[in-house]
């Protein structure tokens, strides 16, 4: 690429971010100067309506500005009238609306004429080529097209007028800057830029007169004679007619006089030039009297859109009398670009060869798809499976690949499911479903032609037709042509070659059948029956389409291409607030969320939390409502989701109970609790389940005393008689269902409960008689539950570890022999039958003695390996003497806590996933520091925990927990928490030679008797 090029395309691109902004501004700036009306033309009123229906969805999204009047204005009685004619029916129009008798005055009107057949790219015949796809993503997140190009393209120039009239070409992008625009003009301003002869001769070109004004209009001539002309620079470049046109309101009233009579439309004169004989066209028939050069009998030669005939000629002599006084000035912009979407290969050459020259645009090769591997090939709005094929050069548009499924080399696929079979190169396969015939059945039909083939090609001139030659085909195949034309002219564009199918994979094998029949490869048999069949041309279908089931088609497969790539970025560890970029400023809707939610269904766990976690949040972000549920039912369904899975798999692993008896009379438990040293929450469902878990932690006594206890005993009446003596609780059961009834985390036997359903004691839930299961026990069971001197809340373990006590109990009453591993599992099903959700840290801190390491790794079953430190005998005295506990008078629950905690990690949250990851791989060195014997690199250690926790959980501090530390500071070595932190106990390192009398006084004479202050505690 050039220097030049390089600066062009520099210039461009910012013309284009600039454009953007004004586009924005237009959209969300009250006084920001639009378009009073936007106005398209339409071939027939089935395109009108799909045109509609895309206005409308961008208007429901905030995605174009509210305040411009949009109207889609199809062809009269469906009849062609030429783009001439569409653009005197815009001007009756507005008349229409404005009701004044000069209803153009102080008006901004832009009309796009997008009303043709698309007859040289048929995928776009029956949504209309204005609202094809650009290839690239906008700003705010949405696939671009046509349309939108040109209302980002176009939201300056409104602001470089005082009034009149822009119309535009729908199939021609222009890049330039409006800055460039000189409004001052009278008459017409016809916007050129500079293009190769070549590309010249294809389309309009003016010839200036020298002075800035156009004085001859020549509409495609030969190369020779545009050079003969003059039209031709030093450089091969001539002026190009970009479609685009300027009209003054006074150019705009004489040319509306035509049809009106007192400034009201006159039905009589409109019938005149809007007609299907006349086929007034704009560009010849507007622009050529234009030109100042331009005589009245060359423009009764000029080509005709549609054939030359009396009608159109008085047309000419009334325009040409109305307007040929105006003149029309000549406006270069430069740099500027000029891309035309013509025909199916120029289509595919710029999607596939070409777009690297618009890397400053950001086009690219795939947009919206899943698809994420860099080709040759190019696509848009599609879902292609992981084994599909894509030949180089190929086209993917509106398109669902299977597995089995694939697209050849420069072919073209566009609006269908494919789930076998091959797309042959070089040829198009395009799906459109069929209004309903009054049948109430569903037809569809797939359009197949070659990437080369001219569908305006007439069957005596033996046109091309998918790698032969129409003659060819239908002598291949014994065709006639009455076989394919009834009353039609023989042109292809007209030849009943698509079978009308039931269904779209019919469809597609109909399609195959033709590929196979052009390389005389059908057998007769096959052809025979594709004869009697029903067949619709390329004329008849587009006619036939029903384009709004083709739009939700569209906005189905955008939906699920986003729903795929959503789900890609969270399950690969995103966080849901950047994977929710996917879905653009218009953020996630009803349809995408029931299609996150069918997947939900299928996914493996960790997939299915993180569907509804994520989804969650971003109900709760935009407030957002679906199916009558809102963000915290979905999250809630999330940690039931864990509970069961992890509650699944313990119930499955745990014997029946069916023939255990009351083998004591009476059962004590007296257990320590924990403080946790490292690792905590690393233990936590699902970052165990996922990741695995490593957790350093100590069973201790406080004041001489283990707290927790339980007591069970054997009753003789057949019931359960349950005790809560911290609240003064207690309550006797002869209803199972009462029982099983254990969810609700205020009731104060809700642990009782959970304990019994995880100890097989009664079942979790259906229908039974609690006394005939006492009976088989052999007596009633009366269960306590007490902490001892310990304040809720005080984050040492004690609801697990009492959990633990409870099954010890349970179990020894009943005369079982479990280990500590069955113990620790039972703990974790019941605190996931209570909804608690928690870890397995705290009832292996409090069942298994000592200071040890407990690990897991990844699954769902938790194998646990605990395994205690072997720490000499004076590092143990050492640290007895520097470690401390700091009640902090504060009490935190945790439930709450750990759904924040939790939820962080599986929506993705990138500082709690680092924070978890540095936390599980603290552990194994905190315990070699310790092992070895060192307690000053173990404080350290501890001291960075500390600021992991922070970072996990800015709760887990807190004023008052930052006060007490503060105030001691110069005494501690290290500082950290127990539990989840926000209250309860501190835990810290003193100082070597720092005593424990000493902080004591220190935080009394702080404090004084708020309650903080140090507890005695021994390790055990």
């Amino acid at each position: 690429m050039t220097q030049y090029h390089k600066m062009q395309n520099l210039f461009l691109r910012q013309s284009y971010l600039d454009s953007w902004e004004d586009y924005n501004r237009s959209i969300n700036k009250e006084n920001f100067i639009r378009w009073d009306y936007v106005i398209l033309t339409a071939s027939n009123e089935a395109q009108a309506e799909i045109y509609r229906q895309q206005i409308q969805y961008r208007l429901d999204h905030h995605l174009i500005p509210e305040k411009v009047h949009y109207a889609v204005l199809p062809d009269p009685d469906g009849k062609r009238v030429g783009s001439g004619g569409a653009t005197f029916h815009a001007m009756k129009y507005v008349a229409e609306q404005e009701g004044t008798a000069d209803p153009f005055s102080g008006k901004r009107i832009m009309i796009i004429h997008s009303g043709g057949d698309s007859k040289r790219v048929p995928q776009y015949s029956a949504c209309g080529k204005l609202f094809s796809p650009v290839p690239r993503e906008l700003p705010n997140g949405e696939a671009s097209t046509l349309f939108d190009e040109f209302l980002i393209g176009m939201s300056g120039v409104a602001g470089r007028i005082k009034e009149g009239m822009l119309v535009l070409s729908g199939d021609v992008l222009l890049l330039f800057n409006p800055l460039q625009i000189d409004s001052q003009f009278h008459g017409a301003a016809a916007i050129s830029i500079k293009e190769p002869v070549e590309t010249g001769k294809d389309h309009g070109v003016f010839l200036s007169d020298g002075s800035g004004f156009v004085a001859k209009f020549l509409h495609k001539q030969t190369e020779d004679r545009l050079r003969e002309l003059g039209a031709v620079n030093s450089q091969g470049k001539v002026d190009l007619d970009t479609g685009a046109i300027l009209m003054d309101c006074d150019l705009v009233r004489s040319l509306y006089s035509l049809i009106s009579t007192e400034g009201k439309p006159d039905p009589v004169k409109y019938e005149r030039f809007v007609n299907e004989r006349s086929r007034v066209s704009f560009y010849g028939d507007f622009l050529f009297p234009l030109a100042k050069d331009s005589t009245f009998d060359q423009y009764l030669k000029e080509a005709a859109e549609g054939t030359i005939c009396p009608e159109l000629l008085a047309c000419r002599k009334e325009i040409w009398d109305a307007i040929h006084s105006y003149p029309m000035k000549l406006i270069h912009l430069s740099p500027a670009q000029f891309i035309h979407f013509g025909t199916t290969r120029e289509l595919l050459q710029l999607l596939t060869e070409s777009i690297d020259a618009y890397e400053f645009l950001d086009w690219k090769r795939l947009v919206s798809t899943n698809w994420s591997v860099e080709g040759s090939y190019a696509i848009h709005n599609s879902f292609v499976q992981k084994d599909a094929f894509l030949g180089d050069g190929c086209y993917v548009e509106d398109c669902r690949i299977g597995n089995d499924a694939g697209v050849g080399t420069h072919a073209v696929a566009a609006g269908i499911t494919l789930e076998n079979g091959m797309v042959p190169d070089n040829t198009v396969f395009h799906g459109l479903k069929l209004q309903n015939d009054g049948t109430g059945s569903e037809k569809y039909v797939v359009r197949v032609y070659g990437v080369n083939d001219n569908p305006k090609g007439m069957r005596e001139k033996n046109p091309e037709f998918l790698g032969t030659r129409l003659q060819d085909f239908m002598d291949k195949n014994g065709l006639t042509a009455a076989d394919l034309w009834k009353d039609e002219e023989e042109y292809l564009w007209f030849a009943d070659l698509y079978p009308v199918c039931d269904t779209q994979e019919e469809a597609v094998e109909q399609a195959m059948l033709l590929c196979r029949m052009a390389a005389g490869e059908a057998g007769g048999d096959e052809v025979a029956q594709w004869k009697a069949r029903t067949r619709s041309s390329l004329y008849s279908s587009f006619n036939a389409a029903d384009v709004s089931a083709e739009l939700i088609r569209q906005k189905d497969l955008e939906s699920r291409i986003l729903v795929e790539k959503f789900l890609e970025a969270i399950c690969s560890g995103m966080s849901w607030r950047d994977a929710a970029r996917v879905f653009g400023t218009s953020g996630l809707n009803e349809p995408q969320y029931r299609m996150l939610m069918e997947e939900a269904e299928t996914r493996p766990f960790s997939d299915r939390i993180r569907i509804y976690y994520d989804v969650s949040r971003l109900m709760k972000e935009r407030r957002l409502h679906f199916d009558g549920m809102g963000y915290d039912s979905l999250e809630a369904k999330c940690f039931e989701t864990i509970q069961e899975e992890i509650s699944g798999d313990v119930r499955s692993r745990l014997k029946a109970n069916d023939d255990s008896r009351l083998c004591k009379e009476t059962v004590d438990v007296a257990l320590p609790v924990r403080v946790n040293l490292a690792g905590g929450w690393t233990d936590t469902p699902p970052y165990c389940n996922e990741q695995g878990g490593a957790v350093l932690n100590a069973a201790i006594s406080l004041r001489g005393e283990l707290p927790i206890r339980v007591s069970a005993k054997k009753l003789d009446v057949p019931e359960i008689r349950l005790e809560s003596v911290d609240v003064g609780a207690s309550g006797s059961f002869t209803s199972l269902a009462e029982i099983q009834d254990c969810h609700n985390p205020y009731d104060p036997f809700a642990l009782h409960k959970a304990a019994l359903i995880a100890c097989g004691v009664v079942p979790m839930e259906g229908e039974g008689d609690l006394k005939e299961i006492l009976a088989r026990l052999g007596g009633g069971l009366y269960l306590s539950t007490r902490v001892v001197g310990i304040p809720k809340g005080s984050g040492l373990g004690t609801s697990s570890i009492l959990a633990g006590a409870c099954a010890k109990a349970i179990f020894e009453i009943l005369g079982r022999n479990v280990d500590d591993s069955v113990l620790y599992d039972v703990v974790l099903c019941i605190e996931q039958i209570m909804s608690t959700g928690g870890g397995w840290q705290d009832q292996v801190g409090g069942l298994t003695p000592g200071i040890k390491c407990i690990q897991s790794k990844p699954g769902i079953h938790q194998e646990l390996r605990v395994r205690t430190l072997n720490i000499p005998k004076e590092t143990i005295n050492e640290l007895s003497e520097r470690f401390v506990l700091i009640y902090t008078g504060q009490r935190r629950l945790a439930r709450n806590l750990l759904r924040d905690v939790v939820g962080n990690y599986i929506g993705g949250r990138p500082e709690s996933i680092d924070a978890l990851y540095q936390m599980k791989r603290m552990v194994p060195r905190m315990c070699f520091e310790l092992e070895e014997g060192d307690i000053d690199s173990f404080a350290t250690l501890l001291d960075e925990h500390w600021e992991l926790s922070k970072q996990l959980d800015r709760g887990s501090t807190n004023t008052c927990i930052e006060q007490i530390f503060q105030s001691c500071e110069d005494l501690l070595a290290a500082r950290f928490i127990c539990g989840a932190g926000g209250g309860g106990f501190l835990q810290a390192v003193l100082k070597k030679g720092v005593t424990k009398d000493e902080l004591q006084e220190r935080l009394v004479g702080v404090f004084e008797d708020s309650g903080v202050e140090v507890w005695e505690y021994q390790f055990c």
